[in-house]
């Protein structure tokens, strides 16, 4: 091994607190799960965590700064820095480097807090922690509902990545882009906590005839000339089936009409309402009608554009 203080970057003369901050810096940058696969940084990582272990020992100080320690032939007496090769696995399982320094430096050891230095760093790297252990992660998936399934909810079978299915209950009134989440159905944890999530996305497909605003629905209902000019009733499509309504004598294309409580689950419990355009439609090739249009006389002052004057 090299000059433990070259390899730290620190002068011979440098006081605890220099060494400690020097170590802790090259520590976390060469830290093989900050680099993983990069066998560089990890030859690196073993020397840094050899010159410090070195140097955080005053009696070994001692001994190096008084050519003791013929090269680094040396170390090899501090407690079996052969097992240095194991930190190559710092941060994954059956690794634990940190508690084996921590039993070889209690005695003489120089850093009041060198067990400390270990533990922030393995804390950073996920290998120690306190409290319980990390969950699994969180998996995504999509569940595509066309719009009466949306507005009505449900149970649904969705396949997971990895080929599970579950069922998801879907709320009445779902909405496109809603995540529902389906606790522990999610990824195993690595480090014995619990299982992890499967976050569920909506997708809610357009209706033919239907359209959504808010909890409200709206339909534009097509309606004959005779319909609009008499009044009458007529069959209505609602999310929850055909239901009847009054159309008013003397309705113009563009009328609304409000089937309250037709509409979607609000987050309150409340439902939205069913709002119905009226649309005139009027037949093709009806020539008892061409004719009746021709001879017909508009009542006097009736101007369906006035509004539109400027």
């Amino acid at each position: 091994m090299d000059d433990p203080y070259k390899t730290l970057g620190v002068a011979k003369t440098a006081s605890d607190a220099e060494i400690r901050k020097a170590y802790r810096k090259l520590a976390k940058e060469l830290h093989p799960d900050a680099k993983p696969g990069d066998k560089a940084a990890e030859e690196r990582f073993k020397n840094v965590s050899q010159a410090f272990t070195l140097l955080s020992d005053k009696k070994k100080r001692a001994e190096y700064d008084a050519g003791g320690m013929a090269g680094m032939g040396g170390m090899a007496g501090m407690g079996g820095m052969a097992g240095m090769g194991g930190m190559g696995g710092m941060g994954r399982a059956g690794q634990r480097g940190p508690f084996n320094y921590r039993q070889r430096s209690q005695a003489g050891r120089g850093f009041d807090d060198v067990g400390d230095i270990f533990s922030d760093l393995f804390t950073d790297f996920g290998t120690q922690q306190k409290g319980p252990p990390p969950k699994g992660s969180d998996i995504r998936q999509a569940l595509v509902l066309d719009f009466m399934d949306a507005a009505q909810g449900g149970k649904h079978r969705v396949t997971l990545p990895g080929g599970r299915s579950v069922d998801v209950a879907v709320p009445p009134g779902a909405t496109d882009g809603q995540i529902l989440r389906l606790r522990g159905q999610g990824d195993r944890s690595l480090h014995g906590g619990g299982m992890g999530d499967a976050l569920i996305e909506l997708k809610i497909s357009e209706h033919r005839h239907f359209s959504r605003d808010g909890d409200h629905v709206r339909l534009e209902l097509p309606i004959s000339l005779k319909e609009a000019a008499l009044g009458s009733k007529v069959r209505v499509p609602t999310i929850d089936g055909p239901v009847d309504i009054k159309v008013p004598e003397g309705s113009s294309s563009g009328s609304m009409l409000r089937l309250r409580g037709k509409g979607f689950a609000g987050s309150k419990g409340k439902r939205g309402d069913q709002l119905v355009r009226l649309m005139i439609t009027l037949p093709t090739g009806d020539e008892a009608l061409k004719d009746f249009l021709e001879t017909w006389t508009p009542p006097k002052g009736y101007d369906p554009r006035k509004g539109m004057k400027p």
